[in-house]
């Protein structure tokens, strides 16, 4: 069973499926998983332009009218840094002179990625049932899918969506080694999981995490994956745009800020990383826009300022703890989201929140009840923030953390104002 996601989006008419993850530079240190702009000092590559020779004067020298060719400049291979510190794609290594001078400063920089972090991607395959509605039976499938290693401890990030269902999940090293794998965590809501392998701590290489929000459209991308089985193929492209959001697969919600990408991904690619070109994961790919499942040069990644939110979470608690603010149900309309249910006890109710009431009604012999909307609170924004429907509203209570204060801004009675509301541990 291929892991595709086949999401019918991009206007109604295009289909999402599955894509890859990318990973980080080889030979880093653990660090915390969260940390995600440690300093880089390493000098940038110079992977964009040549540096001309001082050109002879043609009088004295006939031969110096002969075009000359420019000696590409590139640091040396630098140190690795510390797991999800930064690190620099230097030289690749292993490169003899004389192909050395033959390479372009493009191809030097996709060499580098390459070396810096192929070892850190892994090769994910699972086992699970399906039903058979006509025999009532389960019939065993097959999935396939990447990763990447985020620590020395064994703990593997992917796509949700990738694992789902498993009964059974194997992850395949650089070195051919494949080790049984355990679920750590799994957030549904942005297709993130965690697996964990008990592996040799020497053959474990993590990825280094970059920053999400310093990207920018044309930047060039690179992907390492499992396409199709094949290992660690690497596809480069740019970044297309930015800010696009994704429908989640196993809920109601949006995926936000997701990057959009040109670069080659396919079925297989899911949950592998998306790196820049100083081998810094700034994603995890997880799907694309095609008619047919295959790569249309439409593709969509995960931003890695998202996971390395979660990840932590995810390795601590194996779910992430979302504040909780006490509302039930709304309902959404044009003005705002009506509140028809609050929770017995919960913050929004002990802040002073309003529900819809519940009335009753005689009319002869017969008593009737109905819901009195003109009683509820209409929620326009938090903290500011407009909440012009149940999504926008949810993204805003989940950027906060339980303990904290938001102003919750409603419509009652015709007037506006803000209720202070303290958010409680969710469930």
């Amino acid at each position: 069973m291929r892991h595709t996601l086949l999401v019918r989006g991009l206007s109604a008419l295009l289909g999402f499926a599955a894509a890859s993850i990318v990973n980080g530079p080889a030979g880093v240190e653990n660090q915390s998983v969260a940390q995600i702009a440690n300093p880089y000092n390493a000098p940038m590559p110079q992977a964009y332009g040549q540096t001309q020779p001082p050109q002879p004067d043609p009088q004295r020298n006939p031969t110096a009218a002969l075009p000359q060719r420019a000696s590409p400049q590139f640091p040396a291979n630098p140190t690795p840094a510390g797991s999800f510190g930064y690190a620099s794609a230097g030289a690749a290594p292993g490169m003899a002179g004389s192909l050395d001078d033959e390479l372009t400063a493009e191809e030097r920089v996709n060499i580098a990625v390459y070396e810096n972090v192929n070892r850190s991607v892994v090769n994910i395959t699972t086992q699970s049932v399906r039903g058979d509605r006509f025999f009532w039976m389960e019939i065993p499938s097959e999935g396939e899918g990447s990763g990447a290693i985020i620590d020395r401890q064994g703990h593997v990030l992917t796509n949700f969506h990738v694992v789902d269902g498993a009964r059974a999940i194997q992850v395949t090293l650089f070195t051919g080694k494949s080790y049984d794998a355990e679920l750590v965590g799994q957030d549904p809501t942005n297709d993130v999981a965690v697996l964990k392998i008990e592996a040799p701590a020497e053959d474990l290489f993590p990825v280094v995490f970059g920053d999400s929000t310093r990207l920018r459209v044309g930047q060039r991308v690179f992907a390492i994956g499992n396409p199709f089985g094949l290992e660690r193929t690497l596809t480069t492209g740019i970044i297309s745009s930015l800010n696009r959001s994704l429908p989640s697969r196993r809920t109601n919600r949006t995926i936000k800020q997701i990057i959009q990408i040109d670069a080659a991904i396919n079925p297989g690619n899911s949950g592998g990383p998306l790196l820049d070109s100083r081998s810094r994961m700034i994603g995890i790919n997880t799907a694309i826009a095609s008619r047919t499942g295959e790569s249309a040069g439409v593709g969509f990644a995960i931003p890695i300022n998202t996971i390395a939110r979660v990840v932590p979470q995810l390795i601590r608690n194996g779910r992430v703890l979302r504040p909780e603010i006490g509302i039930a149900k709304v309902l959404e309309t044009e003005e705002g989201l009506l509140i028809a249910t609050l929770l017995p006890g919960g913050a929004a109710e002990k802040a002073g929140l309003r529900g819809m009431s519940i009335r009753t009604k005689r009319q002869g012999l017969l008593v009737f009840e109905y819901l009195d909307r003109s009683a509820a609170d209409l929620i326009v924004a938090v903290d500011g923030e407009p909440a012009k429907n149940v999504d926008d509203f949810l993204s805003c209570i989940e950027s906060r953390q339980p303990g904290d204060q938001v102003a919750v801004t409603v419509v009652r009675d015709g007037r506006k104002l803000d209720v202070p509301v303290r958010l409680e541990m969710g469930e």
